[in-house]
């Protein structure tokens, strides 16, 4: 079902996602702040997160397949962290001298959220078990 706790974490994993790509600073470059639509990796990730979230809603059906999306999410979110670091740090001043924006934490509350989405489908695929079990 839809309207379940997963649901909704589900919902705002995708919205962090999809909207960062075109609202969250990552970083400041000479003079202008660089977003995630301005370079085609970061933006790719960030939508690829942000949709791969939003369709996983709608297979309320297969539990274990929800699941599974949701660590290859988890995943995708890993690699766009190692992303930005090495993109960061190859930035003139590196980590120390460079400032850094809001859009760089992203991922992370991504991550968090689908972790939680996670611990509520496999309680709900607990649940289904044991129902089956005693039919």
């Amino acid at each position: 079902m839809i309207q379940r706790k997963q649901s909704i974490y589900l919902f705002f994993a995708g919205l962090v996602s999809v909207i960062s790509t075109w609202v969250a600073n990552l970083w400041k470059s000479a003079t202008e702040w660089i977003q995630p639509e301005d370079n085609l990796e970061t933006l790719l990730l960030f939508g690829v997160s942000g949709l791969l979230s939003l369709l996983t809603i709608f297979l309320y059906k297969n539990r274990k397949l929800q699941m599974r999306l949701n660590g290859l999410n988890i995943s995708l979110n890993i690699l766009l962290i190692g992303y930005l670091a090495y993109v960061l740090s190859n930035l003139p001043g590196g980590f120390a001298n460079s400032e850094k924006g809001v859009g760089l934490f992203v991922p992370f509350v991504s991550i968090v959220l689908l972790v939680i989405a996670n611990r509520f489908i496999s309680k709900d695929e607990k649940l289904v078990k044991s129902i089956d079990r005693l039919r």
